[in-house]
């Protein structure tokens, strides 16, 4: 649906390296990057706003490259929306439609269809001055779909919201990318929207990308130090690799901790996470499968409101996550032992 080929994009003070990538049609597919990492630039680069110094951009497999906004079938949301003051919620919607052909009967039953899913109709005679951050959003996103892109180019729509909007506008996302069947792009900073909303996701630095697969693989398995950072992996530790074909370790030279994953290599540096939702947390030991247990003093307690997180040093500091009920009932407080225990399949090499 949308090929990407050594594309490279110069700017005075940045510029987007040798990108390459696939995005499959009809996939919700999310650039996640922290601010100034190139997400947006990309963005533009596939809408036709700015210029490409070398590459190739393919949409349905047409080399749009060179052509012109308007001719490559996509719809672009900024983060400020855009919107013209100056026109009614209705005007700002059909607005594309000068731009466009598309058969008026069809127009009008698109009109009427995302006014319905987007709860806009008690609002088609106001202006955006009068309008929520919400609803400002739902009519930008009714505009851009108005003339039925084959793509739809979402850049940080969720950021400006409050977190209740965030949830709403969410959902309708998620229902609108289902029933238009587009492929929807999205740039967000926030993992949070991924784990929402993306089917795929690229994650980009300094104008690279870093790694690209699935959801549960950019979370569970990130393949770089930044990747783990970014999605919060919180236990990043590294040790050598050692042990036998039927236990194999990492040893950190403070503890040894028992993997999964398949490596014949032995005295190897390696680096690996742990994902803090995949520790337990006991003031016994547990009877179970798992090969990693350790016993250790909690060092730090961060509340999260329903989430707690609990630093705990057992010779390297791993950080652990357990519910505000588990917590509670626990009765955990600093300085306190613990036992944490996970299984072999939660440690990911990289």
């Amino acid at each position: 649906m949308i090929k990407i080929e050594g594309l490279c994009v110069d700017f005075p003070n940045f510029c987007l390296k040798d990108i390459n990538l696939s995005i499959n049609r009809g996939d919700f597919f999310v650039l996640l990057g922290p601010t100034g990492s190139g997400k947006t630039l990309l963005l533009e680069a596939i809408a036709g706003l700015v210029p490409v110094k070398r590459g190739k951009i393919y949409i349905n497999g047409i080399d749009v490259t060179n052509l012109p906004p308007e001719n490559r079938g996509v719809s672009i949301v900024y983060q400020d929306l855009a919107l013209f003051p100056h026109l009614t919620v209705l005007e700002n919607i059909k607005y594309g439609l000068h731009f466009h052909k598309i058969d008026k009967v069809k127009a009008e039953k698109r009109l009427n269809w995302l006014l319905d899913q987007l709860k806009l109709r008690p609002l088609i005679g106001r202006f955006p001055v009068n309008l929520s951050g919400g609803e400002m959003q739902r009519v930008a996103l009714a505009r851009a779909l108005m003339i039925n892109p084959s793509v739809l180019l979402l850049d940080e729509p969720l950021s400006s919201l409050d977190p209740i909007f965030k949830e709403e506008i969410r959902g309708q996302l998620k229902k609108l990318h289902q029933e238009t069947g587009s492929t929807f792009l999205m740039v967000t900073h926030d993992f949070t929207d991924v784990l929402f909303i993306a089917s795929r996701v690229a994650v980009i630095n300094e104008g690279k990308i870093e790694q690209v697969g699935d959801v549960e693989e950019i979370f569970q398995r990130p393949r770089s130090r930044f990747v783990a950072n970014f999605v919060e992996a919180r236990n990043i530790l590294c040790g050598y690799l050692t042990g036998s074909n039927n236990h194999r370790y990492i040893d950190t030279g403070k503890i040894k901790v028992e993997f999964a994953e398949n490596t014949t290599e032995n005295e190897k540096k390696v680096y690996f996470v742990i994902r803090p939702e995949d520790i337990i947390v006991s003031k016994i030991p547990l009877q179970s499968s798992a090969r990693n247990c350790y016993l250790g003093r909690v060092t730090e307690i961060t509340n999260r409101g329903a989430i707690i997180y609990l630093k705990v040093d057992v010779g390297n500091e791993l950080t652990a996550m357990v519910t505000k009920a588990s917590f509670e009932q626990m009765n955990i407080r600093e300085g306190d032992s613990v036992y944490l225990t996970f299984k072999a399949s939660a440690v990911h090499l990289f």
